[in-house]
C-alpha cells in the first residue's frame, strides 16, 4: 500500500456564496431538514427534473475532477464545482446540509466519505473521492466517484477499479420485484472475493425533493432491507470498499469519517430510478 503519511485537518475557507436568483433547499438556514413524508415512488415529472439536477451534478464532479493533480487543494476542486452548479442554475445540496459548509465532499485515501474541502494539497499518489449533489427545480441529484492523482499504487488503484465495479453490479441487480437487500449481498459478495471491507453504517438513500428520503440502501446483505423494488423508485448506490476493516473513527469536525485501521477506502455513487425492467442512471454527464 501507499506510504503516505495519515490526513489532518486543514483551513476551511468562508463559506462561498449562491446568486439569490438559485432557489434553495428548504434545509438551508436550519439544523436539520423537515422530516420527508412523500411517496418513494415519482411521477414522471419528477424523474425528468432528476435527471436534469442529476446531469448538472455529474457535470460539476467531472469539472472539478479535471483540476485532480498533486499540489491542487481540495478546496480549489470545491471552488471549481460550485461555481460550475451555480452557472448552471443548481444549488450545491451539501451546501449548508445539516451545517456542511462546503460545496461537495472531497474524502482521501482512508477517509471513508464527508470530507470537507479545505487548504490540505493533493499529492501524488493520492486516491480522491468527490462527492458533488445539485438541487434545481426542486429536486436533487447525487453522485460520486474516487479519482487517482499522480503515480498510485497497484493496491490502490484496484481498490478503486473494483469498487466501481461492485456500483456497477450491484446497478445491474436492481429489478422492480426484487428486495432492496439484493443490491447489498451483490456487492458484499463481490468485494469478499478481494477481502475488502463494505461499510456498513454509511449507506445509500432514497432521493427526490428531500436529499435523503429515509429509504435507506445497505451495501452489505442485511436481512432488514426487505423493502420491494418498484418502477419508479428513486434512490441512490454508492458502496464504499476498504482495505482493511468497515470500522470507522469520526474526526472532531463531526463530518469526517476515517477507517479505523486507516487503510485506504474507494466509493463510487450513482442516483438511479427504477424502470419496468431494471434501473435507469440519473447522474449521467
Amino acid at each position: 500500500m501507499s506510504g503516505q503519511s495519515l490526513l489532518v485537518p486543514g483551513e476551511i475557507t468562508p463559506i462561498r456564496s449562491v446568486p439569490g436568483n438559485i432557489r434553495r433547499p428548504e434545509y438551508v438556514g436550519k439544523p436539520a431538514p423537515t422530516p420527508y413524508t412523500g411517496p418513494e415512488i415519482q411521477d414522471a415529472d419528477t424523474v425528468e427534473r432528476m435527471r436534469i439536477a442529476g446531469r448538472i451534478a455529474a457535470q460539476a464532479m467531472a469539472e472539478a475532477a479535471k483540476h485532480i493533480a498533486p499540489g491542487v487543494t481540495t478546496d480549489e476542486l470545491d471552488r471549481v464545482a460550485h461555481e460550475f452548479m451555480c452557472d448552471h442554475g443548481a444549488y450545491p445540496s451539501t451546501l449548508g446540509y445539516r451545517g456542511f459548509p462546503k460545496s461537495l465532499c472531497s474524502s482521501l485515501n482512508e477517509v471513508i466519505c464527508h470530507g470537507i474541502p479545505d487548504s490540505t494539497v493533493l499529492r501524488d499518489g493520492d486516491i480522491v473521492n468527490l462527492d458533488v449533489t445539485a438541487y434545481i427545480n426542486g429536486v436533487h441529484g447525487d453522485n460520486n466517484a474516487t479519482y487517482l492523482c499522480g503515480d498510485v499504487d497497484d493496491e490502490s488503484r484496484l481498490l478503486v477499479e473494483r469498487t466501481e465495479e461492485s456500483l456497477n453490479r450491484a446497478i445491474k441487480a436492481v429489478r422492480p420485484g426484487r428486495q432492496i437487500n439484493v443490491i447489498g449481498r451483490v456487492i458484499e459478495s463481490y468485494a469478499k472475493r478481494f477481502g475488502y471491507g463494505v461499510v456498513r453504517d454509511f449507506t445509500g438513500h432514497g432521493i427526490n425533493s428531500s436529499f435523503h428520503s429515509g429509504l435507506i440502501i445497505p451495501h452489505y446483505d442485511s436481512p432488514h432491507a426487505t423493502t420491494v423494488m418498484q418502477p419508479g423508485m428513486t434512490f441512490t448506490i454508492e458502496p464504499m470498499l476498504t482495505l482493511g476493516t468497515h470500522q470507522y473513527d469520526m474526526w472532531d469536525d463531526g463530518w469526517t469519517v476515517v477507517t479505523k485501521d486507516r487503510k485506504r477506502t474507494a466509493q463510487f455513487e450513482h442516483t438511479l430510478v427504477v424502470t419496468e425492467t431494471g434501473a435507469e442512471i440519473l447522474t449521467l454527464p
